[in-house]
């Protein structure tokens, strides 16, 4: 958990930031984290979906301990899409697994496509949810993080760390 004044891959300015690679950087406890989400949807599931880059370690970790399959999606022209080949069969019942949700941006994406590809979002199992009042629309399946952190947030315009002209630092992988 770092403290300072960061962009997050929402675009959102925080003063916290999760960089949950220095965790992922150790299979051991990256298997044990994917065990845990398999284990809240044990038998739910059929395939694991993750958008890329962040969640492809966890939502793999959690595939593995399933004995599933797992694709994930990638930014093509801004839009998430599976590529590779990859391809969800009609009604198979896919989980969504992300790293951290902020916004929920992404992981409703990823549930849309799911959708549009005729499989069965049945929910999103994350790492970490960032608990914040600007995610108020659905995310088209329901949530479960293992852990939750009630840290503020805000939009560019509204951040009081730049309204004091605190450099700022992107360590997100989204830009990339």
């Amino acid at each position: 958990m770092l403290k300072g004044h960061f962009r997050l891959s929402s675009g959102r300015h925080s003063d916290y930031f999760v960089q949950k690679f220095r965790v992922f950087e150790h299979p051991r406890l990256t298997q044990s984290l994917g065990e845990e989400i398999a284990r809240r949807w044990e038998g739910k599931f059929d395939v694991v979906a993750s958008p890329a880059v962040g969640a492809i370690v966890l939502g793999f970790a959690t595939a593995l301990a399933a004995g599933v399959r797992m694709v994930f999606a990638e930014r093509d022209e801004g839009e998430l899409a599976f590529r590779r080949g990859f391809v969800l069969g009609p009604h198979e019942r896919t989980l969504i697994v992300e790293d951290v949700i902020t916004t929920g941006g992404s992981a409703a994406e990823v549930v849309q496509l799911v959708k549009s590809s005729g499989a069965t979002p049945i929910g999103i199992g994350a790492l970490l949810d960032r608990v914040d009042p600007v995610r108020s629309k659905d995310l088209g399946a329901p949530l479960e993080a293992l852990v939750a952190l009630d840290v503020a947030s805000w939009e560019q315009a509204d951040c009081p760390l730049c309204a004091k002209g605190e450099p700022i630092d992107d360590p997100g992988s989204r830009r990339l």
